[in-house]
């Protein structure tokens, strides 16, 4: 299959072990896999808790997209514990990473990824990101990334002779609209979870990850005046 493939290998404890491919298209990077199941469950309905900003009509699309690319990972962990110990091994084109961390960590990287490449008209603005995926980023590599994309983006719209604005009013309304879609997945995937708590509280914490980015761009920007300044 002709896409970018991000393949993420976990290991329990147990030795028990969970791997997933994320493949998206070179050109787009709409995710090509995983597939969405062939009967998905009510939850993915798009009138189901559907987010307060999105723009999709029931018309247009009667599932909502981010659901059902979600929901055929989440039947892979749905039963497992968020502060699960895991060893991790994510492979990209470019290098591997590794790391020893809680499942909640890994699946907050994971979903991430998907969310921006699912076809959700909010979270697209992510992907660009997507394409230089960096699991396990850490606040402060995620507010330098998404400023550096912010910015990296007017200066196309420059090239194109379209509205430029270098302040960064839009890029904190955007992760308003993205909270908002984190909140309506969550409040879905509390009707799918029957036991175990990994998949809510990931979503949770990618939420309050950025709820920060919103919350502190601006403000923390200044911490990394310093590296410019030599």
């Amino acid at each position: 299959m002709d896409g970018q493939k991000i393949h993420y290998h976990l290991e329990f404890e147990d030795k028990r072990t969970i791997d997933l491919d994320i493949v998206l298209d070179s050109k787009t990077l709409q995710i090509l896999e995983p597939q969405p199941k062939a009967n998905p469950s009510d939850w993915t309905g798009l009138e189901t808790e559907k987010c307060s900003c999105c723009p999709l009509k029931e018309s247009e699309s009667r599932r909502c997209p981010l659901a059902l690319r979600i929901e055929a990972f989440i039947d892979v962990v749905k039963n497992e514990i968020s502060h699960t110990r895991v060893k991790v091994t994510v492979k990209t084109s470019e290098r591997d990473y590794y790391k020893e961390v809680a499942l909640q960590e890994v699946l907050g990287s994971i979903f991430g990824l998907i969310m921006a490449t699912s076809g959700c008209p909010i979270m697209s603005y992510l992907k660009p990101m997507a394409r230089f995926h960096l699991p396990f980023a850490s606040l402060e590599e995620s507010i330098v990334r998404s400023v550096s994309m912010h910015l990296l983006r007017q200066y196309y719209r420059a090239l194109d002779d379209e509205e430029v604005s270098f302040d960064l009013d839009e890029l904190d309304q955007k992760y308003e609209d993205i909270q908002k879609v984190n909140l309506g997945l969550n409040k879905r995937i509390q009707k799918l979870i029957k036991s175990g708590d990994a998949s809510q509280n990931s979503v949770a914490a990618f939420h309050a990850v950025s709820k920060l980015l919103s919350m502190n761009i601006q403000r923390n920007l200044q911490n990394y005046k310093y590296l410019f300044e030599s």
